[in-house]
């Protein structure tokens, strides 16, 4: 090498050794903010009281899907408490919100909401706002009867999380189109929610499954998005023309200096159009434009669901698996959204060898995880934030009423489902009351 060369590469070298310190805050202060946040919100969710509520529904009860949506509208006001910059960084604050919980244990159904223990009151009250005659009672937590080191020689599971297949504006298949005004007798209506209910009730002794459905009030910073997003897909579906796009003018100055051109005008349309373009769309168009309207028009919920069928190695049957999964088909529409198990999460590993080597153990992590994410109520991609494609995604109160709701015994008769046999009545208005 040459000595020049060589005197170059040590004066670099003298550089790096006494200044390399300079350079990491540079590398490392997206990671350590990233463990900072997530340090300060395990100590806050430390400190929170979670409790989980069972509701019994009403033995004879003639409230229709819809009747959900109001209760969903009125906890999103009750439990929507973002965090300001201080609460966030220093607290660890983050929005909780409540997780739905339908489970079938041995065949016997169970309707859950869990929630912190300081808006109890508020949850109760919206949800007897509707429902008068449910029963609703402190319930221990169902994940504490099993062991925490499933899936082991004694118990098996399989499990998944769920995705959109399209963006969050795009809408599932929601009750509108399940109930009609038309059908007014309770029993000829359908109910999606039944085919689980009897799924739930062929649960054997020593098998379960748990379905968990999340839900958090949604902040500014991700609604705004959101409607944004709505707003343009609605807008390139109508095929309405976009705001022109002015160029700054120092662009424009060191265009002409480049090129010694004028910038042209826009030249007008060769063709008038003479129909309208909302009257040139399909009905398939219309309907998407009239959803995805609809959607983006009533308050949002981040979300997230997942479920898991588990049970003892002797009586554990895994096609039953296909029972959790049929429900969600209930709320595919292929030309608006659907939801769909999530590949990252599902509990089914396969690769080529010799990675194939390895396949059980990944199928055993993988079990693992999502078992601890859904005791712990933690979203799939947990600490991260996660988008429609891995399992975080937006719902709105339509939405989320048509997955979770209390259907009554003649719309959904199958057997194993707890419900208020006595009517309630208020205490006489003699009694004094201290």
């Amino acid at each position: 090498m040459p000595p020049e060369l060589s005197l170059i590469f040590s004066y670099i070298w003298q550089i790096i050794r006494a200044w390399w310190w300079l350079f990491l805050p540079f590398l490392l202060w997206k990671p350590l903010i990233y463990l900072w946040l997530w340090w300060r919100t395990e100590l806050f969710l430390e400190k929170q009281r979670m409790i989980l509520l069972e509701i019994k529904l009403p033995k004879e009860s003639l409230k229709p899907i819809r009747a959900m949506e109001p209760v969903l509208a009125g906890l999103w006001q009750g439990f929507y408490d973002p965090p300001n910059f201080w609460e966030k960084w220093w607290d660890g604050k983050i929005s909780l919100g409540f997780q739905f919980e339908l489970i079938s244990i041995g065949g016997e159904i169970h309707f859950f909401i869990r929630c912190p223990d300081y808006r109890r009151d508020i949850l109760e009250s919206h949800i007897y706002s509707q429902y008068p005659e449910a029963e609703i009672s402190l319930a221990e937590d169902y994940t504490k009867n099993v062991p925490r080191s499933i899936p082991n020689k004694d118990w098996e599971m399989w499990a998944s999380d769920y995705k959109l297949l399209k963006p969050d504006p795009y809408p599932i298949k929601t009750y509108p189109e399940f109930e009609t005004e038309a059908e007014r007798e309770e029993e000829k209506r359908v109910d999606p929610i039944a085919s689980l209910l009897e799924s739930f009730a062929k649960m054997k002794p020593g098998e379960q499954l748990w379905v968990q459905i999340q839900a958090s009030p949604i902040a500014e910073k991700y609604a705004e998005p959101f409607f944004k997003e709505g707003e343009a897909i609605r807008d390139k579906l109508a095929k309405r023309p976009g705001e022109p796009k002015l160029k700054p003018m120092v662009q424009e100055a060191a265009e002409i200096l480049i090129t010694g051109k004028t910038p042209e005008a826009e030249k007008p349309p060769e063709k008038l159009e003479l129909i309208a373009p909302e009257l040139r769309l399909t009905p398939g168009e219309r309907e998407i434009i009239a959803g995805v309207e609809n959607k983006i028009s009533k308050p949002p919920f981040k979300c997230s669901i997942r479920f898991i069928f588990l049970g003892k190695r002797e009586v554990w049957f895994k096609p039953n698996l296909r029972l959790g999964l049929a429900f969600f088909g209930n709320y595919v529409t292929e030309h608006m959204n659907a939801l769909f198990p999530l590949g990252k999460t599902i509990t089914k590993v396969y690769s080529r060898p010799p990675l194939s080597l390895l396949d059980a153990r990944r199928l055993y992590l993988r079990k693992r995880k999502i078992f601890k994410l859904y005791i712990d109520r933690f979203a799939p991609m947990f600490p991260r934030e996660g988008n429609y494609k891995t399992g975080t995604f937006i719902l709105n109160t339509e939405e989320l009423a048509s997955l979770f709701h209390f259907p009554s015994r003649r719309v959904a008769p199958a057997p194993g489902v707890l419900r208020v046999e006595a009517k309630r009545g208020e205490a006489p208005p003699e009694i004094p009351i201290e």
